[in-house]
């Protein structure tokens, strides 16, 4: 006679103790896969809006000081902000509207101006000056950082009148649209063709 209790089957105490760590380790994979893939698509972007409401910026004033060999008091006043570009943004990955300027301020600067956005939030969000043709629908999702493009930054909020600075050396011939880039699943929430003002 052995030591085996009577209608007890050998064996299947021990593969249910060996099927515990098995489960235990699938159920933390899945937990880590998971939460990764919430961190990196963060869905909730989504549902969250941010409006920013930012006047147009105004270049520093020049100098009051007479010029030299002048006999007036002061130099005359710079002229005022001018628009040398613009486009209205259609919807790509998403929906998206609103207005695109490139503007010259008084000192020579220039600065892109987005009016009237409305546009989703989603991780890592640009504002690109790309060479790349807008086109309507999906097949415009992907074209932007196929050639030349230069980030002016974050976009600062999915909703509202916003200006980015545009960098000194940036040649403005080389670029003729602007799009609102995820950064994070490289596609195009929306997108402006630039026509010259």
């Amino acid at each position: 006679m052995t030591g085996t209790t009577k209608g007890a089957v050998p064996g299947t105490d021990g593969g249910k103790r060996r099927r515990r760590p098995l489960r235990a380790g699938i159920l933390i994979a899945a937990a880590l896969v998971l939460g990764s893939g919430l961190y990196w698509a963060q869905p909730w972007r989504l549902w969250q809006n941010h409006t920013v409401n930012e006047a147009l910026p105004t270049a520093s004033t020049a100098s009051t000081a007479p010029a030299p060999g002048s006999s007036r008091p002061g130099s005359a006043p710079a002229a005022g902000p001018q628009t040398i570009a613009r486009g209205s943004l259609i919807s790509h990955e998403h929906s998206t509207t609103g207005t695109v300027e490139l503007i010259r301020l008084p000192d020579g600067s220039r600065t892109l101006r987005l009016e009237g956005l409305d546009t989703s939030s989603g991780p890592d969000l640009r504002v690109w000056l790309t060479d790349a043709p807008v086109k309507e629908g999906a097949d415009g999702w992907f074209v932007f950082d196929d050639g030349k493009h230069v980030s002016l930054g974050k976009l600062k909020g999915n909703k509202g009148d916003q200006n980015y600075e545009i960098p000194a050396d940036v040649d403005l011939a080389g670029y003729s649209s602007v799009t609102i880039w995820c950064d994070r699943f490289n596609v195009s929430f929306g997108a402006a063709a630039l026509r010259a003002a």
